[in-house]
């Protein structure tokens, strides 16, 4: 019998993803009093940084092709 698992998929939440949670669960929670500017930075830097590696492919891209 063949297994058809795929072994690329990644499931569950990341590093940022469970900060994230960690920090609103807490926030909610009135454990911490922070701005929900920091709560969410874990998000906000995760789709910083994916822009800044877009960016910077198609810039790549577009000087050596």
């Amino acid at each position: 019998m063949r297994n058809n698992r795929s072994s690329s998929s990644s499931g569950g939440l990341g590093l940022f993803g469970v900060l994230t949670v960690v920090f609103v669960v807490l926030k909610l929670c009135h454990v911490i009093d922070w701005s929900w500017w920091w709560v969410l930075s874990p998000t906000i830097f995760s789709v910083v940084t994916f822009l800044l590696i877009v960016i910077v492919m198609m810039i790549v891209k577009k000087k050596f092709w």
